[in-house]
């Protein structure tokens, strides 16, 4: 079959998107045959979900036209259970205790940064981190999540015996386990986003960015900073409509609004050399 030139450009294009994710994979060793075995896997899935015809359930032998996955292959994937089920619990609830200290009123400072907070209500009032996870979930102890914060280095305790924000978002520095689970499921929502672009699903969703060449280290570095800046203040802003919003329909009934939804809006920065060539060896 001769290749069109537009496939061309979407092979291009594919080599460019899996390249990275292939570096993660290897890096963990993920061989070629357990890619394969998911692709297939994925394959499968996708097919399954939005490639139906008038709504109705596909055949396996449907599913193996449309993917070229063998027919046996087709029938034991999906009787599979869901990956998504293996994926760290405690991202979530780490993630809204970092998000309300971010932007609780009674958390963060005149300046609207977060607060070093006295370990235990006691010592200062309510303003302690005891409270804050408290206000976030009363089933899980404090101190167990200040030591598991301490060791992967998003907290410090100060000369005051206070406990101090390290990072202004949930990014773990030893957690590998609560890393992979932020990459999948930021680096899936970002993909999601712009394949509905592509194929032009619905309405388009925003997905922008700028970009320049010719710049000095110092220079990018700079840009670096801004970036994180300026994408923290719209991170916390859209955080704080949300939890606004969230308090208005939390005494509704449960699907009184309709379908419940969830939203991901992600900022990133990049930076490599000009001209990506390969050393030579």
């Amino acid at each position: 079959m001769t290749e069109s030139p537009l496939r061309s450009v979407l092979l291009s294009a594919m080599h460019r998107v899996l390249a990275p994710v292939v570096r993660v994979m290897l890096a963990h060793e993920i061989t070629l045959p357990m890619a394969i075995e998911l692709l297939k896997r994925v394959f499968v899935e996708v097919a399954e979900r939005d490639f139906k015809l008038d709504n109705k359930a596909s055949t396996d032998s449907r599913i193996n036209l449309i993917t070229g996955v063998h027919r046996k292959d087709v029938k034991r994937l999906r009787e599979l259970p869901g990956l998504e089920a293996n994926l760290p619990p405690k991202v979530s609830l780490s993630s809204q205790i970092v998000a309300a200290w971010l932007t609780g009123r009674q958390w963060v400072d005149a300046d609207n940064q977060p607060r070093p907070l006295s370990r235990l209500g006691g010592n200062h009032g309510t303003a302690s981190f005891e409270a804050l996870v408290a206000s976030i979930s009363q089933d899980i102890r404090p101190r167990s999540v200040l030591d598991e914060w301490l060791r992967l280095g998003v907290v410090t305790i100060n000369e005051a015996d206070e406990v101090v924000l390290v990072s202004n978002a949930f990014i773990p520095k030893d957690g590998l386990k609560e890393k992979l689970a932020y990459y999948g499921h930021n680096l899936g929502d970002h993909a999601a986003a712009a394949a509905d672009n592509v194929l032009a699903q619905n309405s388009p969703w925003f997905e922008r960015s700028v970009h320049h060449d010719g710049l000095s280290e110092e220079q990018v570095e700079r840009l670096r900073g801004r970036a994180s800046e300026l994408g923290m203040q719209v991170l916390t802003t859209l955080h704080t409509m949300a939890e606004q919003d969230h308090a208005l329909d939390e005494n509704k009934a449960p699907g009184s609004t309709g379908q419940s939804k969830r939203f991901t809006c992600g900022v990133y920065f990049y930076s490599t050399d000009d001209q990506n060539v390969t050393p030579e060896k």
